[in-house]
């Protein structure tokens, strides 16, 4: 179980550009939490300082109470995984297998752990089919889709996907919503960068609202969605999902089941 900690973390990108503000953040074991904001808020910045691809300005990135910066970034993606916005800037293999193959062998996977990982993966985002074919002769969703296995591979105890469900059809998204489900049930932390309100209300449980490099919200997913946090992701440029504000509209609460959606409006027909 890995315990992630941010503090007072800024980061200032060459030229001045200040990304990240004092961010104070904990995030448990086990937890499915989406960072959410509008572009430039600081979402990608945060989650590239949690395996190494980004190193503080100023502030600490603890893991399991260790000080990041003293760890290699080879040492952290053992710990921590991250499937990239853009599939294009991580995939560089010839088949889809080799791909999927390439980061568990670096995490230290070898022989029948290593092909039975492998397996597993393909078979959660359903390319196993594929296995064989080229990544670029695959479409941008299922290259999105491969990125996500060759991390999965890796078997972290983090898993970190930024805007998986970019590109995708309504199969790939409920595909990527078991698939976070079952990371959780499994007892891995599964942090996501998303703009796709409706997949983050109905898949994590805990939001964390990000505007101009600082937190700017951050609670249980029915708390940041609620009527009174309205103003708040306004300010952040965000709209709360469809569904919270009918919930509202019909006394509900911010993260109404469809059944209990569907007996409201029933009942307002009779």
């Amino acid at each position: 179980m890995t315990h992630l900690h941010l503090e007072g973390l800024s980061h200032v990108y060459p030229g001045g550009v200040r990304a990240l503000e004092g961010v104070d953040l904990e995030i448990h074991p086990t937890e499915r939490l989406a960072l959410v904001g509008e572009n430039g808020s600081g979402k990608t910045t945060l989650v590239r300082h949690l395996n190494g691809l980004l190193r503080p300005t100023s502030g600490r990135v603890l893991i399991d109470g260790r000080d990041a910066a003293l760890l290699r970034v080879a040492q952290l993606s053992r710990l921590i995984g991250l499937a990239f916005q853009n599939p294009d800037h991580q995939i560089f293999s010839s088949t889809v297998r080799r791909e999927v193959m390439f980061g568990a062998r670096n995490a230290g996977l070898r022989g029948g752990v290593l092909e039975d990982a492998v397996v597993r993966s393909l078979r959660l985002v359903g390319l196993e089919q594929v296995r064989d074919d080229n990544p670029y002769d695959l479409g941008y969703s299922r290259r999105k889709l491969l990125a996500i296995a060759s991390v999965l591979a890796m078997d972290t105890q983090v898993v970190i996907l930024d805007e998986p469900t970019t590109g995708q059809d309504a199969p790939g998204v409920a595909a990527i919503e078991r698939l976070v489900g079952g990371l959780s049930e499994a007892g891995r932390t599964v942090i996501a960068v998303s703009h796709d309100m409706r997949f983050v209300a109905e898949t994590f449980s805990r939001v964390v609202v990000m505007q101009a490099g600082r937190i700017a919200l951050d609670g249980p997913v029915e708390t940041v969605f609620a009527e009174q946090s309205w103003p708040a992701l306004a300010a952040s440029r965000l709209e709360p999902p469809p569904a919270a504000r009918l919930g509202a509209s019909l006394g509900l609460g911010s993260t109404p089941t469809e059944t209990a959606l569907l007996a409201a409006i029933g009942a307002g027909r009779s």
